[in-house]
């Protein structure tokens, strides 16, 4: 009798913080496809898991701030015929400025929704059904949330589609550099979850909310010392905050919901696992409706 294959699970983001936990975590569960903008460091984490007996992951490379990189990267692993069992969408960043892309798009926006956006409806006729996508998502982007408006978050400001690309958001928003645009581009993340959850319902759409974990490579672009604060100070005193928690942490708990073999979709999961609820706006089934509507009608007009 022949074995049954191992089942595949594609990570984006695989290469540092909750990222590469997850991966290192999820390693034990099959093959792993990991998906990342640097060859150097996806191969890095690829060797370590390759390392360990019945390790098997494979590498894929893809800018997310990049939409034909983004497509490319997506008919690569179509073409690797695994049999995808689940889809993490972890790849993101938050800029501590005002960040565009090449073609002049909000960074933070292009590479958080806007590409695994694409990513996701390119691959969804590749899963088979009962596949769970998960997207990391992130409470700042409701504004009643106490610790992220204490951090000066003013929740998500979404106006449309093409004003977020071009880093335009709805008035009264914060006072720092790219918190609109990191927290209007968690809340599309969490709206495409809500709305795919409803649309397609063979497979699995769920959401994680991975804590406060401020040591992550998240905001890749600050400066040094205040890497060194977030890592050697902050860090370590992360899980005693409210919602706070650490890299190994969140990584067991999104390990545990990509892997889940229940039924559930349309689920938010905070830092411990728990269900929880999103923003006022974004649990309106119009206004994610209205997100994923005019996310495909601008991902159309770019023509990628």
């Amino acid at each position: 009798m022949n074995a049954q294959p191992r089942k595949a699970w594609i990570i984006t983001g695989p290469t540092s913080g909750i990222g590469q936990r997850t991966a290192l975590d999820l390693a034990a569960h099959g093959t792993l496809v990991l998906v990342g903008r640097s060859p150097a460091k996806l191969k890095e984490v690829e060797a370590e898991i390759n390392a360990r007996p019945g390790g098997h992951a494979v590498s894929v490379v893809c800018d997310f701030a990049d939409l034909a990189s983004v497509r490319r990267a997506a008919e690569e692993i179509a073409g690797l015929g695994l049999p995808i069992a689940g889809l993490l969408n972890n790849a993101g960043i938050m800029p501590t400025a005002i960040t565009t892309t090449a073609q002049g798009w909000d960074l933070a926006f292009t590479t958080n929704h806007l590409g695994p956006f694409a990513f996701t409806e390119a691959l969804i006729p590749h899963l088979p059904d009962g596949a769970n996508v998960v997207f990391t998502c992130s409470a700042v982007e409701d504004p009643q949330r106490g610790p992220a408006v204490k951090a000066g978050f003013r929740g998500a400001r979404y106006l449309t589609a093409k004003d977020s690309l071009h880093g335009h958001w709805e008035p009264g928003g914060s006072a720092k550099p790219s918190y609109d645009a990191y927290a209007t581009s968690k809340q599309a993340n969490l709206a495409t979850v809500l709305a795919f959850a409803r649309e397609t319902p063979r497979l699995r759409f769920n959401a994680v909310e991975p804590g406060f974990n401020p040591s992550t490579g998240l905001a890749r672009d600050a400066n040094p010392v205040l890497k060194l604060l977030a890592t050697y100070v902050i860090g370590p005193l992360a899980p005693l905050m409210p919602g706070g928690s650490t890299p190994k942490r969140a990584a067991r708990m999104i390990t545990g919901v990509l892997t889940d073999t229940s039924k559930d979709t349309g689920v938010y999961h905070d830092e411990k696992g728990h269900p929880m609820r999103g923003s006022a706006q974004v649990q309106d089934p119009a206004f994610q409706d209205r997100i994923v509507a005019e996310t495909r009608a601008l991902l159309k007009d770019l023509s990628y």
